[in-house]
């Protein structure tokens, strides 16, 4: 039973987080009206090469330490998202026509 609950947590999480993904990229390019291949470029240039480099990094934990310990790291990495209620506010002009 716990493994059934463990399986659909994971899949609930995975589309949480891939779900963002086009949200966060659209959030982008209306602060940067007019540039939204270069935005769309850095974005995942940026994302995917910062997750390269951490994939790296906890493996190179995970083998100086163990995989419990990364575990428990990786349980506290959704705090960051609090940084989110700093991000600037967007307010768009629409035209009413």
């Amino acid at each position: 039973m716990a493994s059934a609950w463990r399986t659909w947590s994971i899949l609930l999480l995975a589309t949480v987080l891939v779900g963002t993904g086009s949200v966060i990229v659209v959030y982008a390019q209306e602060l940067v009206p007019g540039r939204i291949g270069l935005i769309s470029g850095l974005f995942f240039g940026l994302a995917f090469g910062m997750a390269g480099i951490a994939a790296a990094l906890l493996g190179y934990l995970a083998d100086q330490t163990s995989i419990e310990t990364v575990y428990q790291l990786c349980a506290y990495l959704p705090l960051l998202g609090i940084v989110a209620w700093w991000l600037p506010t967007v307010e768009l002009e629409r035209d009413l026509r």
